[in-house]
């Protein structure tokens, strides 16, 4: 596209971070150098969807192609130079190609020909339809919640590593909706700590909070800073007196 480029990689060693920084800074020093450049040609992080092969792989290959199309760049996904779908379709074949094709078109037939055939009856048989991303959870996974409960012993581990982009620490934490469900029944100090749970242990930003249960922010954010001095205060109020302990 004019101001970002998409790509479908498998990643059997789970290195995606390391793979896209040695993409970005070659290619940013053959662009710099080609057109006599300095600085940044990539700006900020990349954003990535872990995708659940079997029920959505093959509609997100059908959206990468026909986005230049519904872009309004171009009438057919043919017409796109550097799109995908010639060299899948038959049309083209690079002789350096980095395009693996086997996975995709396997998925339309045994014979090469008719899977071709099929793969362009699908590629365009998908312009009128929504976007699969309207399926994504959390903005970064592609698939149901079963697949996400699959993956969710190792999602809680990381939830406190900062370098971890936020929303994949918390991909796996109930909705506020369900958080916050039978609110009308709670008393004011269960509600008060649940903000806190949802606040502290779930990461929930205070904002989105207050928007949930209709209270202001401000009001939110006093509740917050009460929860956690009662906590400071329970913890000390464990704490031994170390001044006349004796070792």
């Amino acid at each position: 596209m004019s101001t970002h480029y998409h790509l479908i990689l498998e990643t059997p060693d789970g290195n995606i971070s390391r793979g896209m920084h040695l993409l970005h800074s070659t290619y940013a020093q053959y662009f710099n150098k080609r057109h006599d450049f300095v600085g940044h040609v990539f700006q900020g992080r990349f954003h990535s969807i872990l995708v659940q092969r079997e029920l959505y792989l093959l509609e997100l290959c059908r959206y990468i192609v026909l986005n230049p199309l519904r872009a309004g760049l171009v009438k057919h996904p043919g017409e796109y130079i550097w799109s995908s779908f010639n060299e899948m379709a038959g049309i083209v074949r690079q002789e350096d190609s980095i395009l693996s094709t086997e996975w995709v078109l396997s998925r339309f037939g045994t014979e090469l020909d008719e899977a071709r055939k099929n793969y362009i009856h699908f590629i365009l048989e998908g312009i009128d339809k929504p976007s699969p991303f309207s399926h994504t959870i959390g903005k970064i996974f592609l698939g149901n919640k079963e697949f996400l409960s699959s993956l969710e012993n190792i999602l809680k581990p990381v939830i406190n590593k900062k370098s971890i982009p936020r929303e994949q620490r918390y991909a796996y934490r109930p909705t506020l909706s369900e958080v916050f469900k039978h609110s009308d029944c709670f008393t004011k100090e269960f509600r008060n700590k649940v903000i806190f749970h949802a606040y502290s242990a779930l990461g929930y930003q205070q904002v989105d909070i207050a928007r949930q249960i209709n209270l202001h922010e401000i009001t939110v954010n006093r509740i917050i800073k009460a929860e956690h001095s009662k906590r400071n205060i329970e913890y000390l109020s464990l704490t031994p007196n170390v001044k006349n302990a004796k070792f």
